[in-house]
């Protein structure tokens, strides 16, 4: 590669990088050509797969601000820059690479921090944006409905002991 089109590349790379919320950095060797174009698939629109020489890859992550992916970044590697919803790519290439032990997670980067492979497969044990958020109405909805419940028992219990009270007093006299 020429080095007016490796300048074209790493500036690709570069603005990918600083668009993605964020990256994970898997090897590849031994899947072919229709098992990728599943992962891409499966990954979807707001998430690209792409296969990148690594010396490009370690420029363009330096020039987008993001430092530690040096030693990340050996071997075959193929970058997934995510947009969105970072939880739900790592449970895709995490499903992907159970049923295809060629892809291997070796690393990624979300919200400022540098993980290795082995914590980058724990991101995708965490619970999804829509289900925290899911969880946290639920509990919203949960307490408020305490609240409701004790603010209406008061009264209710106020007015049941002064009613029996009054039937007391109409019974004695």
């Amino acid at each position: 590669m020429k080095r007016p089109e490796k300048e074209v590349v790493v500036a690709a790379l570069t603005e990918q990088f600083r668009n993605a919320d964020a990256v994970y950095l898997t090897e590849y060797r031994g899947l072919t050509v229709p098992q990728v174009s599943e992962l891409r698939e499966k990954l979807g629109r707001d998430t690209s797969y792409t296969v990148a020489k690594n010396t490009l890859a370690r420029i363009a992550a330096k020039e987008a601000g993001i430092e530690g992916l040096d030693d990340l970044l050996k071997g075959p590697t193929a970058i997934t820059f995510v947009k969105g919803d970072f939880i739900e790519a790592a449970k895709t290439l995490r499903d992907f690479a159970k049923t295809n032990k060629a892809l291997v997670i070796s690393g990624g980067y979300a919200d400022g921090t540098v993980y290795d492979g082995e914590s980058a497969a724990k991101l995708a044990d965490m619970m999804s944006r829509p289900q925290l958020l899911a969880k946290f109405a639920g509990d919203v909805k949960a307490t408020t409905a305490k609240a409701a419940y004790l603010f209406t028992a008061l009264p209710t219990k106020a007015v049941r002991t002064i009613d029996a009270l009054r039937e007391k007093q109409e019974q004695a006299a």
